[in-house]
């Protein structure tokens, strides 16, 4: 797949001037002006990220009426049961606040549905077994005797209909989650979304779970709450640097300062859980965002995507090695088989989307198919969409209602336009890039071409060609370990804060290219501009076509340590011949 280059617009003279303001290359400082910083104060924040710098919890909407409810239910002595999710985010906030409220003195239960019998949130079915695990038996049906109150984390915002029905047998809720709210909103005590906030909108629900407590820990020192003055919600940013890189929200803001923070945290980290699953990843160097994305994150989904994610819950809440350790085995094994479903999964969509794909036609693609596993629908709709760069819609299930995961590309609102295809529809929910949807069988047809009749009204064919950021261009003797070095300040990347990507231009093979690889499926090449020469590697680029005479190159810069020696990579993300 070929890519639209797009590149930052210079700016050399806002860059000199921060450049000379903050004693930083004017490298740097274009690349912090591609992210949308231009203000010294708001820049040496982002570069040098401090938890005192978080703002008041109080200031999210509803936090106020959460915690009070919340102080009464630990003074009467309620039950609280905490009802989470079973991907990463709703784990590690689950962990979270078991982890603050049990040693503060509240009565806490927790309960993750099981996302192949309940469904997604707080489900109807879900609902009815947690009540059942923890109610007594005189109180499992109808009207509950003592106040109960429930805490739904990572979900509920839409829940209008059994959070009525929990109301209504006298247990009240508390929404804590970052997801859209309906309209009507559920009738919760608080809900607490930032989706109603001017700020915090890039909070997931285990950074909103950290400032639940951060407020608790607040008011409780005000209070005099036992236990309270001498907590500390350091060692807890491990779980929200987990939750926050693994859910995909933007890493800026508040995000930037929890997650910076957390993964020092993770790399000093005495979780059991977390050394235990270290060791089974084999992960022996620092943790950045890019070992918790692809190598912890799995693991602890994995368990989530097969049957139910208590097993990841026990691992973070895991006391020792002896107990974290044979869980960990069994979530690695998990991952193994969770790859292989996936991966026959994706083959089978993909080889049934090339056989009929028309690119002046399909804007959209839809498939569904009994049995495919809705565990990996939403990962295969990841795959689906990178190879042909189309919002994707993967729909699986056995019998009756079927359930499916979509992904989508910019300008492609998902979530608005499965509201506009309700009608065939059972249920649906989610963001403009990701979204949920239940569905019968016999409308599956149906969906694939609404669908398409609103894309293809609305996408214009620069919109089905994926768009390559980069920031600079810039001459290869540009890239040394001390440019590097000092490019490290903008980590941690994810979304909102995306890789540094550059271009050079007018580029020639210092040396024949090198195929590599089991498969040959790298190439290894040595790129020279006349004044440098770098060493570069394309991942997976054996079976596309190769640079040839004068090109362009885009990539990443990267250190690459083999055998004890640091060397300067650059990994390759397209190339063009030059005009």
């Amino acid at each position: 797949m070929k890519f639209r280059w797009s590149l930052a617009p210079s700016q050399p003279l806002l860059a000199g001037q921060i450049a000379s303001s903050l004693k930083i290359s004017p490298l740097l400082a274009q690349c912090l002006i591609n992210r949308g910083f231009s203000e010294i104060t708001m820049i040496e924040n982002f570069l040098l990220p401090r938890l005192k710098n978080l703002t008041d919890p109080f200031l999210i909407p509803n936090m106020d009426k959460a915690i009070e409810r919340l102080l009464r239910a630990r003074e009467q002595n309620e039950l609280l049961v905490i009802f989470g999710d079973y991907d990463v985010d709703g784990v590690t906030s689950t962990t979270l606040l078991v982890e603050v409220l049990r040693p503060l003195g509240w009565r806490v239960e927790f309960y993750l549905p099981s996302r192949m019998d309940e469904g997604y949130g707080l489900s109807a079915d879900g609902v009815d077994n947690c009540l059942k695990k923890f109610l007594p038996a005189a109180e499992r049906e109808g009207v509950i005797n003592s106040k109960t109150l429930l805490l739904a984390v990572d979900c509920g915002s839409t829940a209008v209909e059994t959070i009525a029905s929990l109301n209504s047998r006298g247990v009240d809720v508390i929404v804590l989650d970052h997801h859209q709210v309906s309209n009507p909103a559920p009738n919760a005590v608080a809900l607490v979304n930032p989706q109603l906030a001017e700020n915090f909108r890039e909070l997931c629900s285990v950074g909103l779970a950290f400032k639940l407590a951060h407020a608790i820990l607040k008011l409780g020192r005000e209070m005099n709450l036992p236990g309270a003055a001498e907590f500390d919600l350091k060692p807890l940013l491990d779980l929200v640097a987990l939750g926050t890189i693994a859910d995909l929200v933007p890493l800026i803001g508040e995000n930037r300062i929890l997650v910076s923070a957390g993964l020092r945290q993770l790399n000093e980290t005495k979780r059991a859980g977390i050394l235990a699953l270290k060791s089974v990843a084999k992960i022996s160097d620092k943790i950045g965002a890019y070992e918790v994305g692809f190598q912890l994150a799995p693991r602890l989904n994995a368990a989530g995507r097969l049957e139910t994610a208590e097993e990841s819950l026990h691992l973070l809440l895991a006391k020792n090695l002896e107990e974290a350790m044979p869980i960990a085995q069994n979530l690695d094994l998990r991952n193994r088989e969770r790859q292989k479903i996936e991966k026959t999964i994706c083959d089978e969509v993909i080889g049934v989307v090339r056989a009929k794909f028309d690119s002046q036609k399909h804007f959209v693609i839809v498939e569904g198919q009994l049995l495919w596993h809705i565990g990996v629908v939403g990962i295969v709709a990841s795959r689906v969409l990178q190879e042909f760069y189309r919002p994707t819609i993967i729909i699986g299930g056995e019998n009756g209602e079927m359930r499916g995961s979509g992904r989508s590309i910019a300008g492609f609102d998902l979530a608005k336009a499965l509201n506009e295809c309700k009608e065939h529809l059972v249920r649906h929910g989610g963001h403009a890039m990701a979204a949920g949807l239940s569905i019968l069988p016999d409308r599956i047809d149906l969906l694939r071409e609404k669908l398409n009749e609103m894309a293809r009204r609305h996408l214009k064919p620069d919109d089905l060609q994926p768009s390559l950021r980069l920031d600079v261009e810039v001459g290869l003797d540009e890239i040394n370990f001390q440019t590097l070095a000092e490019l490290e300040k903008l980590k941690p990347h994810g979304q909102g804060n995306s890789t540094i990507q550059f271009c050079a231009r007018n580029l020639s093979h210092a040396k024949p290219l090198q195929k590599m690889g089991a498969q040959k499926q790298h190439v290894k090449m040595w790129v020279s501009d006349g004044l440098a020469n770098l060493e570069a590697v394309w991942w997976n680029g054996g079976e596309k076509s190769l640079p040839v005479g004068k090109f362009d190159l885009a990539f990443q810069p990267q250190i690459n340590q083999f055998n004890g020696s640091r060397t300067i990579q650059l990994k390759v993300l397209d190339w063009k011949p030059t005009n």
